[in-house]
């Protein structure tokens, strides 16, 4: 019953309608909180810790972090 759901076809039309919903603009956004929610609940359930933002924040140097643009 499952494998009925997640056909390329019914993808393609979620696909669309959250399109039409967030916008070409929040999209990108809307995705990337759903990867990042998760990756946590993946690294909650098998026990591992992984702190991927702060692994992001080491490797950009000091004093040159982005600024938000006026």
């Amino acid at each position: 019953m499952l494998t009925d759901i997640l056909q390329p076809t019914h993808l393609l039309i979620v696909l669309v309608v959250a399109l039409v919903v967030l916008g070409p603009k929040r999209l990108p956004d809307a995705g990337r909180a759903l990867g990042q929610g998760l990756r946590e609940f993946r690294s909650s359930i098998t026990g591992e810790r992984q702190d991927a933002h702060a692994a992001a924040q080491a490797t950009i140097p000091a004093g040159e972090e982005k600024t938000p643009a006026a």
